[in-house]
């Protein structure tokens, strides 16, 4: 059993675990703090309101641990450069990176499995740069990694996934918050479509069911919503400054259903109208109505 599986599985069964070099990871104390589901943060610099927006929910080091290999993924799937909305913003996902490091993680890794060529996605989005920079480790997404795993899923009961996704210690959701012809909006849950193998394109047949069954089996560490910009038209790949909004926001969470629910009111919608968002609700996977949730606003 892989370690990340194995402290889930403790949690699940409510045991305490240690580890040596640390003082253990003790779940009462994070209980007795103020307990935040959703942070909510704005301000001018992408760099500042991500940190604001993790502190919110009690730091990084709430979610990575010395030693942790963390999987951290954008969205790097189209040829548009940061302005145009379409991929995670760089500075977002260099922060993310910068403060896994400083958590004590041992590697960052950074991929995603891009609709179009991923050397200019990559270099075009700017997250090839910004992460590098950082020491993330940025690879493109190779073949041969790909390995068919059995779902208990409604809509999906096998299908391949990324193995460095599945045996890191954490992974880190960092989508970008944007338009979609099929689905409505592309939030958190779709962005699991960057570690999926195969033909994608199967998977929108049953569009909602599959994101859910994908990310009941996900189950991130973190999720962070980028809305420094947002794409509101013409999604995903967008390409017209004129459907861009500026919101110099970053949600972050760890209910997918939650931030999903949280980033439809970014587009003047609700959880309800995504059937993604209700099929997770429906599925146990989290909460959709955010007025039973504690969110944290916070200007950055």
């Amino acid at each position: 059993m892989k370690r990340r599986d194995f402290i889930k599985a403790a949690i699940a069964a409510g045991v305490t675990l240690t580890f040596p070099g640390n003082t253990g990871m003790i779940f009462s104390s994070l209980e007795a703090a103020e307990k935040v589901d959703i942070a909510v943060a704005r301000g001018v610099s992408p760099a500042g309101i991500t940190k604001v927006a993790i502190d919110g929910l009690g730091g990084i080091k709430r979610f990575i641990s010395k030693g942790d290999i963390v999987v951290v993924k954008p969205n790097i799937g189209w040829d548009r450069m940061p302005e145009y909305a379409a991929t995670t913003n760089p500075e977002v996902v260099s922060t993310v990176v910068r403060l896994c490091y400083e958590a004590g993680a041992k590697q960052v890794k950074v991929f995603d499995r891009t609709v179009v060529d991923p050397r200019r996605c990559y270099k075009q989005s700017g997250i090839a740069d910004a992460a590098t920079a950082v020491g993330g480790i940025v690879s493109f997404v190779d073949d041969r990694k790909f390995r068919e795993v059995k779902l208990p899923g409604v809509a999906l009961k096998s299908w391949p996934f990324y193995t460095e996704a599945m045996e890191a210690d954490k992974v880190i959701n960092i989508p970008i918050a944007k338009t979609h012809g099929l689905s409505t909006l592309t939030l958190g849950m779709k962005n699991w479509m960057g570690i999926m193998g195969g033909s994608r394109g199967r998977i929108h047949q049953k569009m909602d069911g599959s994101l859910v069954d994908v990310a009941m089996f996900i189950k991130p560490t973190l999720i962070i919503l980028d809305a420094v910009r947002i794409l509101t038209a013409n999604g995903p790949q967008g390409g017209s400054l004129s459907d861009v909004k500026q919101l110099n926001t970053v949600i972050a969470g760890t209910d997918q259903v939650a931030v999903d629910a949280y980033g439809a009111t970014l587009f003047g919608l609700k959880g309800a109208d995504l059937g993604y968002v209700i099929a997770g609700h429906k599925a146990g996977l989290g909460t959709m109505d955010l007025s039973k949730l504690k969110i944290k606003r916070i200007a950055a």
